[in-house]
């Protein structure tokens, strides 16, 4: 028999601590759950219950005696740390090449090929913070109507603009331009719109859109819809994977609104995977060093998933992880390279030690294999470790 549904959610950026090359991309010593837990407070009841805590070399928390699921962590097989290459590598493709980044922003062909394009200046062109990038260049922006655009330390081209100078819809397709050049030895991961509106100091409104590179092999989503299961995309998901294998976007505002949307899914009839991003913990806390928010994020989180799993029906799977860290208590706004968690929950799901994974990509595999779906992803599944007799073929 297998699973009906299989609820897969990403706790963007809630790594779990240094992987062995973390201090090649500038991460040593970066372990983002750890600086949650150190935050005055923090308790996560259900995910301590799942076996967060009892995952080997997690550094914090208080380990249970009797956990309720399965746990273990994955190392990255990819090279980078970014979402995309996270998402990616989770459902069984693996990057070996790095996405470009732009330390010293981006070179002339390309800013000057978004320009004749566009038919708009650009300003900054460097690494930036996102809410300071608008405090800095928010007002010539609305005298010139010139495009911030800036990076960071991940493979992105962002562009900002203020809503009543440059409409939301305009700024998609000056996206869609950039995304159009940056290709080839430029392709970068993500393009991202980051509209913002009022007076100093602006708000960045919610109207954020990714436009990200197209997979180039098939995932796991790729592999289920086209063995007839549904995937339901919440969150970003759509835009990380380029909408490749799916039929529609379902995007969100908040963690909130994508639990909330989660929990909605739950009580409908579907039949494969709902697929979750929750991005506050990353965009809104990990980028901005703010652990009391980051760790007050994880509560709220928890707080829906213990009313959640007594939701799942009997043969439903619960999987939960993240894409990377993005330490709030370092020095560095950016992500970093960590170990991600692995919890899994079903009524007849085995409470064993995974261990440490050799690779983001066991767990689309594993998912796969669930399923029945024959397929070339990378990765080992699990599948044998954590099942019982009513998920056997």
């Amino acid at each position: 028999m297998k699973p009906r549904r299989v609820f897969l959610i990403v706790l963007d950026s809630v790594g779990v601590g240094e992987l062995p090359d973390a201090a090649a991309y500038g991460d040593a010593g970066s372990n983002t759950l750890r600086s949650c837990c150190a935050q005055p407070g923090f308790e996560v009841p259900a995910l301590q219950s799942l076996g967060l805590f009892n995952i080997d070399g997690v550094g914090c928390g208080k380990r249970t005696a009797f956990p309720i699921g399965a746990y273990g962590k994955c190392a990255e097989a990819s090279a980078g740390k970014d979402t995309t290459t996270g998402h990616w590598e989770i459902c069984g493709l693996i990057s070996e090449t790095p996405m470009p980044t732009y330390p010293d922003g981006f070179p002339p062909e390309v800013i000057d090929a978004f320009a004749r394009r566009t038919g708009r200046a650009v300003l900054c062109n460097k690494p930036y913070s996102g809410t300071q990038v608008i405090a800095d260049y928010g007002e010539e922006h609305l005298k010139t109507g010139a495009l911030i655009v800036y990076t960071s330390a991940d493979s992105v081209f962002q562009i900002a603009a203020h809503e009543d100078k440059v409409p939301v819809e305009t700024l998609y397709e000056y996206c869609r331009i950039a995304r159009d050049i940056l290709q080839g030895k430029h392709a970068v991961g993500r393009v991202i719109a980051r509209p913002f509106t009022g007076t100093f100091p602006f708000t960045r409104t919610p109207r954020r859109h990714d436009f990200s590179l197209v997979p180039p092999g098939d995932t796991l989503i790729d592999v289920l819809a086209g063995a007839g299961y549904d995937v339901l995309p919440v969150g970003k998901i759509f835009d990380i994977f380029a909408g490749k294998g799916l039929c529609k976007a379902h995007p969100t505002v908040s963690n909130a609104d994508g639990m909330q949307m989660t929990s909605d899914y739950s009580e409908t009839d579907f039949c494969g995977l709902c697929f979750t991003n929750l991005v506050d913990f990353d965009m809104r806390y990990g980028h901005r060093n703010d652990a009391p928010g980051y760790a007050n994020a994880l509560m709220e989180f928890d707080r829906w998933l213990a009313a959640f799993l007594p939701t799942l029906q009997g043969d439903d799977l619960l999987f939960i992880t993240a894409d990377h860290g993005c330490d709030p208590c370092t020095p560095s706004t950016d992500h970093s390279r960590e170990y991600i968690p692995l919890l899994v929950y079903g009524k007849h799901v085995k409470p064993v030690n995974l261990g440490i994974r050799a690779t983001y990509a066991d767990i689309g595999k594993t998912i796969a294999d669930l399923f029945g779906v024959p397929n070339a992803l990378a990765g080992k599944s699990f599948k044998d470790q954590i099942t019982e007799a009513p998920y056997d073929r």
